[in-house]
């Protein structure tokens, strides 16, 4: 991070008490970057974009052709912009992703861990099995490089490097979503080792409402960004999968929202109409999910979401209860800011 001075963003309470605080910068930004609404200063405040970047990196499947030329599906696009949770379903599809390529596990340079989702995790455990490169949740996003590699007659092995053709077909993909020139963008290196994006928290909701309406963009990107945007939000499972924000909430907005999380308390989303939102926590923990109830706040006051939707469907994203050992609700996790109504910039 740029140091620049935090807001506040969200209070945890445990009973009449906030007993911690979290803080950091939000943005929302039209498709022709007016900054709309903000708390922080997320003009100024440059991190990197993480996960949250993955759409953009998947985009480059489809500009470049390697996506139509592999034969892939829907769902194949969504497992190349997830962050997953390691479920049968999101291994058993980076695995089809793999061989449709040409490729295979053994390919993969993104490391292993534990999968995300608890129970897979666990019954993993039970049998015995060792956490494989499938289990990563970065593992659809390096087949999809992977696949375009094999696409642009480049060498598979190395294609992690900044210099290697498919991280500078991917860079030049982000520059054009976030207005930026190569030169203004930090180049950093992902949990899963390939390169990750430092700039400021305004250009990654740029980039999202973007992402929502590209009209301004050349016509394959256009063409790549309504492919993706598909793909995710009409097979959001595969984006995280189970007890996920961005798979949750994705499905519930039937394509009215397209959201992606990242580590290190970055999040963001873009809503119809060419709206974006990108939220950035300084002190909070890596899971992408803890910026939830501030995305949420943000799409309420877009009238993107529905009071009833938030109430009866995302009420644990939206506050999530803080609980005991014995699993007593003794807190909460609210939103400390407030936004102006911004309906009337989606009509």
């Amino acid at each position: 991070m740029t140091r620049v001075t935090p807001a506040l963003l969200l209070e945890i309470t445990r009973g009449p008490l906030v007993e911690e605080v979290q803080r950091g910068h939000l943005a929302i930004v039209d498709a022709a970057g007016t900054l709309l609404a903000s708390v922080g200063e997320p003009r100024a405040a440059v991190t990197y974009w993480r996960s949250s970047a993955k759409p953009f990196q998947s985009m480059t499947l489809v500009t470049s052709g390697a996506a139509a030329a592999f034969g892939f599906e829907p769902e194949d696009l969504a497992i190349c912009s997830a962050s997953h949770n390691a479920e049968e379903i999101h291994t058993a599809r980076v695995a089809h992703v793999l061989q449709l390529a040409g490729n295979g596990p053994q390919d993969l340079r993104c490391g292993a861990h534990p999968p995300l989702d608890r129970a897979t995790a666990a019954a993993l455990a039970r049998s015995g099995t060792a956490p494989t490169v499938l289990h990563s949740n970065c593992s659809g996003k390096h087949a999809g490089m992977l696949a375009l590699a094999k696409h642009l007659g480049a060498p598979t092995e190395g294609y992690r490097s900044p210099d290697h053709p498919v991280q500078r077909l991917i860079l030049e993909t982000v520059c054009r979503f976030t207005g930026l020139r190569p030169e203004e963008i930090v180049i950093g290196v992902d949990g899963c080792g390939v390169p990750c994006f430092g700039l400021p928290v305004e250009r990654m909701a740029l980039a999202f409402a973007r992402l929502m309406q590209p009209d301004d963009l050349p016509e394959a990107d256009q063409q790549a960004a309504a492919t993706v945007r598909s793909a995710m939000t009409s097979h959001s499972h595969f984006v995280g999968g189970t007890g996920r924000l961005d798979s949750d909430l994705m499905r519930i907005a039937a394509g009215r929202i397209l959201m992606k999380g990242g580590a290190s308390g970055v999040l963001c989303a873009g809503t119809e109409g060419g709206i974006g939102i990108a939220v950035k926590l300084e002190s909070g923990p890596q899971q992408p999910g803890f910026a939830a109830p501030i995305v949420i706040a943000a799409l309420r006051a877009l009238g993107a979401l529905s009071e009833h939707e938030v109430a009866e469907q995302l009420a644990a994203h939206a506050s999530p209860p803080v609980r005991n050992v014995a699993g007593d609700v003794v807190g909460e996790t609210r939103v400390a800011f407030t936004l102006p109504r911004l309906d009337a910039v989606r009509s």
